[in-house]
């Protein structure tokens, strides 16, 4: 079918994630706490929701062209909602936790959708509530539209493209249904039943420990008939869509089921809009809703890529598979299917294939030999992939079921879990600045991207590399770049604080205290005046610059020599520079958001700290491995460069980048404390006095800004009446400094930036 294909070619996809999971406490009981409200409106939020459950979350991914996208913004979506849980955890596994008596599982609620509630009563009326809260991951796939106009354009064009389509996903349907025990073997994690879950498969288990039933050869309960499955199987008509919608339509006709959204297939065709037979019949189906994936308790997000591209390679491989003639075929399938499922660590499992029998290894490894004879065909990257899935055909005991059981025995069934599932919370707080896939995205877009996500907040990348993106709510559409470029601040303001003495000029007609100075337009003119700064502690800068770029300072003054240098620093970054006098104190970073100081930094220049061997280059190396240090402004800190600017500074000192400095000594590399040149973070909100945040306020009032970085010299912060100086207003001020300080609270600055956008 593919061949002459390129690999890209034949990869072209489009892949969403729907992962559920239980909420839990310490101790392992199901939360009967509501949804968390941070979340917003359940019905809305188009990334976090819940399911059956008030306490079981459903994550969302968009739809993306890569697995590797989609369950990198799936592991995000779980560090998001984690991190939200106070005193709980999402546990890790489909298979309930210690689960309450089926009249205590708290149902779903929706604000103005009695259909949705009434809905889950039925179900809980005729399933039990406790199936309910059986959890899995549901992937959503579709062919790439130029695969399948590819595909279209080798046939002979009899049919229209959408029944070509439609026939492609047919038959991808059917192969699935006959082949996907394999995954049921794969990717089954649920060996083992709670005592508190409901035991209508008690025959089939045996007491494994004071808390769990487990009958020691099953790979997935959940895909057995101790899992969430119709009240008797439904054989349906896959031969075209009329078919198919006419047959589970007689279906609902007779009561078996009450509507399409009541069909627990393990495969489900969909249209785009609402989940309708009706609306399949119009449009067609447009992807396939693969359900037979359990969650993976040793993977954070559920899902692991490598299992997700076998699944995809799966996928293809149904689609290329010729079909055989087998009337029993849906019978079969789900015979085997089951079979797997509850005795699938037997690799001597007799199957039937189109009413033969064979063992499940032969077969897998029947199967697997296609994937690698298809991968190799078509020059597909899935080698080693399919290589380690024919060593788990072999021996069952490198399957994510038989590890689970090992650990649930080695520990309990709820310790191991609940161990599994605060690593995961550990893992997911380690990477919390981070929002996949978008890490080459600056940290502030990410940052203010994440706290949308959180709060049902949709949104669109409309420039990448310009970090320019789009957040609808509703009616409410705000256009965003670099996370505080808005619509609220006027484009006269942020031309005022990009000029630094047009911004004084300003500041000062408002009695607030800047530093006074002199302006030149060329180092001629400037050379001529130093006469007046010699030995003067004083800073050169640049007019119009940000990130400290151009600024030297000289706190105790200097020589002729070295302020020319620092000139012709200044010159190369702007055609106007200023000289001012050197304000005494700390410098001090003020985040204004609307009307009010939100966060308050106190910026350490870069530094590092002897240990008597290594010399100042060789500390900056080692300092610069921390993780949290990179380039860009896509990390919490910046790594720190060396520079004219450093090598003047340590001059000054009496240092060179070779000097080997003490053991225990602090030697700061520069004067300037801006974070973006290798500065550390201390978080001072808490300790500065109002006086100081207010005078901050009005000093952005008075351009006009709504989201300004004031930076201010402070003689003492502990003194209201200390004397002070407004040295800078930044119209594009960094928020991740903030939101991750080195040192002091993280403050959820971007959820400032939302209530000013008037998302609430």
């Amino acid at each position: 079918m593919f061949s002459h294909f390129s690999n890209k070619q034949i990869l072209d996809a489009n892949f969403g994630i729907e992962r559920e999971g239980l909420r839990v406490t310490s101790n392992g009981q199901l939360s009967l706490a509501p949804h968390p409200e941070v979340f917003g409106d359940k019905k809305e939020n188009p990334y976090i929701t819940t399911d059956f459950s008030e306490s079981q979350l459903e994550l969302v991914t968009p739809v993306f062209h890569t697995t590797n996208d989609a369950i990198d913004f799936l592991d995000s979506l779980y560090n998001i909602a984690a991190l939200e849980l106070e005193n709980e955890f999402i546990w890790p596994q489909s298979m309930p936790s210690v689960t309450p008596e089926e009249q205590d599982i708290p149902i779903a609620t929706f604000s103005k959708q009695g259909k949705d509630e009434s809905y889950r009563a039925y179900l809980e009326q005729k399933y039990g509530g406790k199936k309910q809260l059986i959890s899995g991951i549901h992937i959503n796939f579709s062919l790439g539209d130029k695969l399948i106009q590819t595909l279209y354009s080798k046939t002979n064009k009899q049919q229209s493209l959408k029944d070509f389509k439609q026939e492609l996903y047919l038959k991808m349907t059917r192969n699935y249904l006959r082949h996907h025990w394999l995954l049921v073997y794969f990717l089954g994690a649920t060996n083992t039943i709670h005592k508190t879950y409901e035991q209508q498969c008690v025959e089939t288990l045996q007491e494994i420990s004071e808390e769990t039933y487990s009958n020691g050869k099953a790979t997935s309960y959940r895909n057995s008939i101790c899992g969430y499955q119709n009240k008797e199987f439904l054989t349906l008509d896959y031969s075209s869509i009329d078919q198919y919608v006419k047959s589970v339509t007689s279906y609902i006709g007779k009561g078996v089921i009450e509507d399409i959204r009541e069909l627990y297939s393990q495969i489900r065709l969909k249209s785009k809009g609402i989940y309708s037979a009706e609306n399949l019949v119009e449009n067609g189906i447009e992807y396939l809703e693969i359900r037979t994936i359990d969650i993976n308790p040793f993977i954070k997000s559920g899902l692991s890529v490598e299992d997700m591209n076998f699944i995809h390679l799966f996928l293809l491989y149904c689609l290329e598979k010729e079909e055989t003639l087998y009337d029993n075929w849906q019978i079969e399938s789900e015979s085997n299917s089951k079979k797997v499922a509850i005795e699938g660590q037997n690799l001597q499992l007799e199957l039937l294939k189109d009413g033969s029998p064979i063992s499940l290894q032969n077969w897998g490894m029947e199967i697997l030999h296609d994937l690698i004879e298809m991968n190799q065909q078509y020059g597909l990257p899935f080698y080693h992939l399919l290589k380690e899935k024919k060593e788990v055909i072999t021996n069952y005991q490198k399957t994510y079921s038989y590890r689970l059981s090992e650990l649930c025995k080695e520990k309990g069934y709820v310790k191991a879990h609940l161990e599994l599932a605060e690593q995961h919370r550990k893992d997911a707080f380690s990477e919390r600045f981070k929002l996949k896939p978008y890490t080459d995205m600056e940290l502030s877009t990410q940052i203010l991207l994440k706290e949308s996500i959180k709060r049902g907040i949709s949104f669109n990348i409309l420039d990448r590399s310009d970090n320019f993106i789009e957040l609808i709510k509703g009616t409410n559409i705000q256009f965003i770049k670099q996370a505080t470029k808005t619509s609220k601040d006027q484009y006269v303001s942020v031309l005022i604080m990009e000029n630094k003495s047009v911004t004084k000029h300003i500041l000062k007609r408002n009695d607030i205290i800047v530093p006074e100075g002199e302006e030149f337009f060329d180092i001629d003119s400037a050379k001529e005046s130093l006469g007046n700064w010699i030995g003067v502690p004083l800073v050169i800068k640049p007019k119009s610059t940000n990130f400290g770029l151009g600024i030297s300072i000289f706190p105790n003054g200097a020589h002729e020599e070295d302020l020319i240098k620092a000139l012709k620093i200044a010159f190369r970054e702007d055609s106007t520079i200023l000289i001012e006098p050197f304000i005494k104190g700390k410098e001090y970073r003020f985040m204004v958001i609307g009307d009010e100081t939100v966060a308050v930094l106190h910026r350490v220049p870069a530094n590092v700290t002897g240990d008597g061997i290594s010399t100042i280059q060789q500390l900056i190396g080692k300092k610069n491995v921390d993780p949290l240090r990179g380039k860009g402004y896509k990390t919490p800190l910046e790594k720190i460069e060396i520079d004219e600017n450093m090598k003047l500074f340590l001059q000054q000192e009496d240092f060179t980048i070779d000097t080997v400095l003490p053991e225990g000594k602090l030697q700061y590399l520069r004067e300037n404390s801006n974070i973006s040149t290798g500065g550390d973070s201390i978080d001072v909100t808490d300790q500065v006095p109002e006086i100081f945040k207010q005078i901050a306020v009005e000093s952005s009032q008075a351009v006009g800004a709504k989201i300004c970085g004031v930076d201010m010299m402070i003689e003492d912060l502990e003194d209201e009446c200390s004397p002070y100086a407004i040295i800078e207003l930044n119209f594009n001020p960094a928020i991740h400094i903030h939101s991750y300080p080195y040192i002091g609270k993280e403050r959820n600055i971007a959820y400032s930036i939302l209530k000013l956008l008037d998302f609430e």
